[in-house]
Formats: structure tokens, C-alpha cells, sequence
């Protein structure tokens, strides 16, 4: 990552920041009820995620790596 594309991503985050600081708090209620709305709109859209094999294979590994890092018990 470039040290140009850090500085920019922290200024964006600062921004929306100072932004966010000076809005309303009725404004955010309903950008809050916006993303709700939209949230509840893709959950009915989305019935089951579809996994290819080289998704399962990547879970398993991981978890396996979990397990043996953390000292989880295995199942």
C-alpha cells in the first residue's frame, strides 16, 4: 500500500467524521432507519449463501488454524 493512498483514506475518514459530528440528531436517526430498511430488503432477498468448494476448503483450513491457536475444542 502506498503511503499516498493511506494519508487519503485517513483525510476520507476524517471528513465523514466531522461530518457526521455536525449533522443532527434527527438526521442520523433516519439515515439509521434508511440502512435498516435496506438491510431488512437484502435479508429477504438472500435465502441461503451458496458455497463453492473452495469456499469450504478455505473455512476448514481456517478453522483448523483457529482451533490449534486458540485451543478450542475440536468437534
Amino acid at each position: 500500500m502506498s503511503l499516498a493512498y493511506v494519508l487519503a483514506c485517513r483525510a476520507c475518514r476524517l471528513f465523514a467524521l466531522a461530518v457526521l459530528l455536525g449533522r443532527g440528531e434527527r438526521s442520523k436517526e433516519l439515515e439509521i432507519l434508511v440502512l435498516r430498511h435496506e438491510l431488512s430488503i437484502l435479508r429477504r432477498q438472500v435465502w441461503r449463501p451458496e458455497f463453492t468448494e473452495r469456499d469450504r476448503l478455505l473455512l476448514a483450513a481456517l478453522s483448523r488454524m483457529l482451533r490449534r491457536r486458540f485451543g478450542a475444542p475440536s468437534w
